[in-house]
């Protein structure tokens, strides 16, 4: 089973488990993000990638320039700990590492959490890539990703016991959009997928597929 047809799965099964009012909240939250067009303006294929420097779920910190100067980079944005989404399509790309890495590539993932929080959901997931923190999500404005939650969703969020005051350390309202991008060691972008639907993410043999044509 591909990915996105896992998370769609996840989604349908869900929805019977979640009130009208509160579907409807966000649906409308959603709807409302697709209609801005902030997607069609972040970061995309040919753009430069700005560069970084973020703690590690260790507290050590990670520069993206350094990465880059050992090969490409898979770069992925995900929302938190808390999101269903996020956690099914981590666990999916921790399945593929062996495959990007055979690529020559490195994997990091970024979000607003703080670094416990990303060091709880590496040890959790048995992850073996970085786990980045991005407080304040100034790396995802930079990328075109970043937005604020509408009070109502918010406050869904809260009713369904997310702190997000904590998790973000202090950032409770902005999150990223979900992207993934694979960087040349030039630090271009050469692939890049960008969906203002948080249960949608970009396929591993989509990103093995982007980091094979590097070499063409």
């Amino acid at each position: 089973m591909s990915l996105n047809a896992e998370l769609r799965a996840f989604y349908e099964s869900r929805q019977e488990q979640i009130p009208a009012r509160i579907r409807e909240i966000m649906n409308r939250a959603g709807r409302d993000i697709a209609d801005s067009g902030q997607a069609e303006h972040a970061l995309n294929t040919g753009d430069a990638a700005p560069d970084f420097t973020l703690p590690a779920a260790t507290g050590d910190p990670v520069a993206l320039r350094t990465l880059l100067a050992s090969g490409p980079v898979v770069l992925t944005f995900y929302r938190g700990a808390w999101c269903p989404y996020c956690n099914l399509a981590l666990r999916a790309l921790q399945q593929h590492h062996g495959d990007i890495t055979a690529r020559g590539a490195r994997l990091v993932a970024v979000s607003p959490q703080i670094p416990d929080e990303s060091l709880s959901l590496t040890e959790k997931h048995g992850l073996a890539f970085d786990v980045l923190s991005d407080l304040g999500s100034d790396v995802a404005k930079q990328y075109g990703l970043a937005f604020d939650l509408p009070d109502d969703l918010a406050e869904v969020y809260r009713g369904f016991g997310i702190d997000l005051q904590h998790a973000n350390g202090g950032h409770a309202r902005t999150l990223p959009l979900p992207a993934t991008y694979v960087i040349d060691q030039n630090g271009v972008i050469r692939w890049a997928f960008v969906n203002t639907d948080y249960t949608t993410r970009a396929e591993p043999s989509d990103i093995l597929a982007a980091l094979d044509a590097l070499g063409r």
